[in-house]
């Protein structure tokens, strides 16, 4: 099981790492690269060629401002790609959010929300989960960990207001 995670900046990294952190838990193989659509395209390209013959399942990429990064990547693959928008700008990262989820029709890039590299870690979780079933049980195990800890809290809410 291998995600790559591409990013635009080494600026990046620190809202790039939950996810590789994410992903290392369940017992991922994760490939991290920085390699800028503008200014390190060549690399690009090779590194994406590289996923596309070693046995990578999923492309994560984050990038902000023109966000061109998971645009290029989903060009150059048919492996799912996932897109992250960044906040930098003084958009705030609107900018790379309308440039990610505006490809056009069959280069899909799945995007998540602003600075949701967290998210994009679990829909790769998801995809690798459709072939690998120890993903898949440990993440209904969380789902039901999470609606356990929800459920427990409205409890907590009940008992307050009914003692009242």
């Amino acid at each position: 099981m291998k995600v790559a995670i591409i990013m635009g900046s080494t600026s990046d990294l620190p809202k790039v790492e939950p996810a590789v952190d994410i992903l290392k838990s369940y017992g991922v193989e994760v490939n991290v690269r920085c390699l800028s659509a503008h200014r390190a395209h060549f690399g690009l390209s090779q590194f994406i060629e590289e996923c596309n013959c070693d046995g990578t399942e999923v492309i994560i990429t984050a990038a902000g401002m023109a966000a061109a990064l998971p645009g290029v990547v989903a060009s150059q693959t048919v492996l799912p790609v996932i897109g992250v928008p960044l906040s930098g700008s003084v958009l705030d990262g609107m900018d790379a959010l309308m440039s990610i989820v505006q490809m056009p029709s069959g280069i899909p890039v799945a995007t998540v929300a602003i600075n949701g590299s967290k998210n994009a870690a679990y829909l790769a979780l998801q995809i690798l989960g459709t072939h690998h079933s120890e993903i898949k049980n440990k993440l209904l195990g969380e789902r039901k960990e999470m609606e356990n800890n929800a459920m427990k809290a409205n409890e907590e809410v009940v008992a307050k207001f009914q003692s009242r």
